[in-house]
């Protein structure tokens, strides 16, 4: 019987880290022949999201690229940064400003610098009428505060990498954020939250992603060599995603992508 290959976009890959350095060409492949027609390949500081804007130049209509700096380097955050930032927000393969968020989880940049940039970050999403690529861990109350100074300037956001429960899952919708959810739902230790709150995530804030080369699902079979998560492997997290939401997989599918497109005003493939 032969499996059907759904249509999908990836919205969270990092195709430019240098795990992907020596056979990216052939991940994209891989990711073709699974149905992954487009991906959104995230830049976290000044150097991935020029590289990913680049990237994204040599694959018209199938990369797409999100520019910003990560909480983790918001200590470098300055105004030659911001001009970097907002130049590339600028330019065709540029399609949400991020990832940008807080991450007090470990704090390699100050809470004080992360709050900066984010703030600065979300200015420039509004400037530039561009959606948002959000990171936040164990920075809720914080994250969302600043969320809520901004909401009305913005044209959009998506909570990349949701990993949270209901507890976090409705302050979000009610800030009129999408959802990103990625392999963590198949994490048997950690994903039990985001496996019982998927089911609430209305269809048309719900989006799909691996964030690879992290993130592996950790129910692959057989297992990457090496671990690395592809964007191949999209399809276990739309299985996985469908399953615990209680919905069709089709209909997942389906609904996934048009949230996908219309998000981050991808045209159709070619």
């Amino acid at each position: 019987m032969t499996q059907t290959v759904h249509e999908l976009v990836d919205i969270g890959v990092n195709l430019v880290h240098k795990r992907f350095a020596k056979d990216r060409e052939q991940v994209l492949q891989h990711a073709r022949e699974a149905g992954v027609t487009q991906m959104i390949v995230t830049g976290t500081d000044t150097a991935s999201s020029e590289a990913a804007a680049e990237l994204c130049e040599a694959h018209p209509g199938t990369l797409f690229s999100t520019a910003g700096v990560h909480p983790h380097n918001a200590d470098a955050w300055n105004s030659d940064m911001r001009r970097h930032i907002a130049g590339l927000g600028g330019t065709a393969a540029v399609v949400a400003i991020g990832e940008a968020g807080l991450d007090f989880n470990r704090n390699f940049s100050t809470p004080a610098n992360q709050e900066k940039a984010f703030a600065a970050q979300l200015e420039i999403a509004a400037e530039l009428s561009l959606p948002v690529f959000l990171h936040q861990r164990d920075a809720h109350e914080r994250f969302m505060a600043i969320i809520r100074e901004y909401r009305d300037h913005l044209v959009g956001g998506v909570a990349h990498c949701f990993t949270g429960g209901r507890d976090e899952l409705w302050p979000y919708l009610d800030a009129g954020l999408h959802i990103g959810v990625t392999g963590w739902i198949c994490d048997e230790r950690r994903g039990g939250p985001l496996r019982d709150c998927v089911g609430d995530i209305p269809a048309d804030r719900l989006m799909i992603e691996t964030d690879a080369p992290f993130l592996t699902p950790r129910d692959l079979s057989p297992k990457p060599r090496g671990g690395r998560n592809e964007p191949a492997f999209l399809p276990h997290v739309l299985e996985a995603v469908a399953r615990h939401a209680g919905r069709p997989l089709d209909q997942v599918a389906r609904e996934s992508t048009d949230v996908a497109r219309r998000f981050f005003r991808l045209p159709a493939p070619a």
